[in-house]
């Protein structure tokens, strides 16, 4: 009788843990699956899964690991820049991600310049959207080469521009593309005024955001290049494995763990003193 209440407790205990615990972190690796997930879309890679860039990530990591261990055999030293191996993989998709945004955001007017002209010219909405794949500026066409194909097999305006809006995951797209929702669905003929104001606002925007970029990138680049300096030092290193065998000690991993933790937040530090204000995707 008391294994059976004891056993009946513990079910309990469990099931009551489940329901706490289990959602929680369920919920949390959604939302890390979602932030990789739009992470991917901003760069352009919305087709690659989830899943094969973490295993990515995690080649990545070991390749790093495995070629630093044969060259230093000294794992604390292997498993540090096998950590960056894995790392380097997210930089690269956030450097893409930030070059496509400014790319966009760069082309955008002109865009909306071809737009304006095509609504002068008697086209309608969707086929000024459809004639910006042939006449548009280069980074946009591909996207707006299948809205048109959306539209041409589906006629449906409002469901075209949602898929528009996945496909470039920018936040300027968003703003220009809920803008010719309401457009379309109130109508009126203000449009051509419409696009010509969002264009000149778009383009001083434009123009401020990349004179502030101009005068903080020393701040980025003398970041980047504080970290980077000492793991190349080690690197170099790992050739004289006399030198490098001291960091197999646990003196050594002490070192490696607080130099590892101290340029981490460091460069956290000057990125986000340095840092501009980035556009959220509000309307996404």
């Amino acid at each position: 009788m008391g294994a059976l209440v004891g056993l009946g407790v513990g079910v309990g205990l469990m099931l009551i843990w489940s329901a706490f615990v289990l959602p929680r972190r369920s919920r949390r690796r959604t939302r890390a699956e979602g932030r990789i997930a739009h992470q991917l879309a901003r760069a352009g890679l919305g087709d690659v899964p989830v899943a094969r860039f973490a295993l990515l990530c995690v080649g990545c990591g070991l390749v790093a690991a495995l070629l630093v261990q044969i060259v230093s055999r000294t794992p604390p030293v292997a498993i540090a820049f096998g950590v960056m191996g894995a790392w380097l993989p997210v930089t690269v998709v956030s450097g893409r991600a930030r070059r496509r945004q400014r790319e966009f955001a760069e082309v955008w007017p002109e865009a909306i310049d071809n737009l304006a002209s095509a609504v002068r010219a008697g086209l309608s909405l969707p086929d000024g959207l459809a004639a910006l794949s042939t006449r548009g500026p280069a980074p946009l066409r591909d996207a707006f080469d299948q809205f048109a194909r959306d539209y041409q097999v589906t006629g449906r305006f409002g469901e075209c521009l949602d898929r528009l809006k996945v496909r470039l995951a920018d936040p300027v797209g968003d703003r220009v593309v809920e803008g010719l929702r309401i457009a379309r669905e109130v109508g009126g003929g203000e449009l051509g005024q419409l696009l010509r104001n969002l264009s000149g606002y778009l383009r001083d925007e434009a123009r401020t955001r990349s004179e502030l970029e101009s005068r903080q990138a020393w701040a980025v680049n003398g970041a980047r290049l504080a970290v980077a300096a000492p793991w190349l030092v080690l690197l170099f290193m790992s050739f004289q494995s006399e030198v490098v065998h001291r960091y197999a000690s646990p003196g050594g991993v002490v070192v490696l763990s607080v130099g590892a933790a101290l340029c981490v937040v460091a460069y956290r530090v000057m990125m986000r003193v340095g840092r501009l204000p980035a556009e959220r995707r509000i309307l996404a």
